[in-house]
């Protein structure tokens, strides 16, 4: 197959693209290279540099590609930053959607389209583990442009009769067994590279908050491993490329089921690493719920998703060999 891939390289899109080649398909990868990363790109792929609201650029380079299927993982992805700046992820999130609509129509792309959402839609949910027919509630500015682009692109698959899946991710972790590729943001805001980094450089790790409603009163999260993830597009796009699904969206969740709180997850680095790892509690951020883990039973049953690389020590020490290889390459 001839997969599009925007934000490809980025954490999540790069990985994708390398489980992709690694089963045999085609990758053509579009991104600004803004928050992504050229070294990222599996070296098989084509990269093409282009920026998401350049809308005839990017229908021009659908066209030539004629892709079999289109992922999108071009999104801003920082709920803090998203609460003191709510207008550029708007702009991003929600206006980059609607150029890419725009770019299918133009050159009449009825493929599918597998798109990354995010668990943020549903904010604090009344009962867990959270099922994709929940209540959706947003807390942050980030939460609510997934929302809108997920409502965008329901709306024009209708018309336009292309199918589409939404993936809503819980937390996004690990890195690619290689260790050539791994999550590399800058500033890093996840729980798991920052303990990592706190330990290689023995330094201080900041936990946010120990006054949620949990048992050691730190929040928890669903962790699921990044080549799961990549994992589950694939299968999404074989369901949908069944045309019997033609027009048709959906919305499903994509996580282990099984949640960790924060001293949980510093807890098993410790582990891993053979290391005490210095910690404080500082207050908790602005738009983090106390709880979040995933019912996957939709995803289970209808394109056939099982998290393989899910187990939190795998996750650890998968993170830990990319960390321990861009520590080296730092040091040069």
């Amino acid at each position: 197959m001839k997969y599009f891939v925007i934000g490809g390289a980025g954490y999540i899109g790069s990985h994708f693209v390398a489980e992709a080649i690694r089963q045999g398909h085609e990758c053509q990868v579009y991104d600004s290279l803004e928050l992504g990363h050229k070294s990222a790109v599996h070296p098989e792929a084509a990269l093409l540099i282009g920026d998401i609201h350049d809308t005839d650029y990017l229908a021009k380079t659908i066209d030539s590609f004629s892709p079999d299927a289109i992922f999108h993982y071009a999104a801003y992805a920082l709920v803090p930053e998203s609460v003191e700046d709510p207008c550029r992820y708007y702009h991003n999130n929600v206006g980059g959607v609607i150029s890419l609509v725009d770019a299918m129509r133009l050159v009449s792309y009825k493929n599918p389209l597998i798109f990354s959402s995010t668990c943020a839609v549903y904010g604090t949910p009344n009962s867990l583990p959270v099922s994709s027919d929940m209540t959706k509630a947003p807390e942050s500015p980030y939460g609510h442009s997934k929302l809108f682009a997920e409502q965008v692109l329901r709306d024009a698959a209708a018309v336009d009769r292309f199918s589409v899946m939404m993936l809503r991710y819980f937390n996004a972790c690990g890195a690619d067994v290689s260790g050539t590729i791994g999550e590399n943001h800058d500033p890093e805001t996840h729980l798991i590279p920052n303990i990592i980094k706190a330990a290689l450089n023995n330094t201080t790790v900041s936990i946010y908050g120990d006054d949620f409603d949990t048992p050691d009163g730190t929040c928890i999260r669903d962790y699921i491993h990044v080549t799961d993830l990549a994992e589950s597009h694939i299968l999404a796009a074989n369901f949908l490329m069944n045309p019997r699904h033609q027009g048709l969206n959906y919305s499903i969740n994509i996580g282990t089921g099984t949640g960790y709180s924060n001293l949980d997850v510093l807890r098993m680095v410790e582990e891993v690493l053979g290391a005490k790892i210095r910690y404080e509690i500082v207050p908790r951020r602005t738009g983090d719920a106390t709880a979040l883990y995933a019912d996957s039973s939709e995803a289970e049953e209808l394109i056939g998703f099982e998290a393989k690389h899910s187990s939190l020590r795998n996750i650890v020490e998968t993170a830990y060999n990319w960390h321990k290889t861009l520590e080296a390459r730092s040091a040069k």
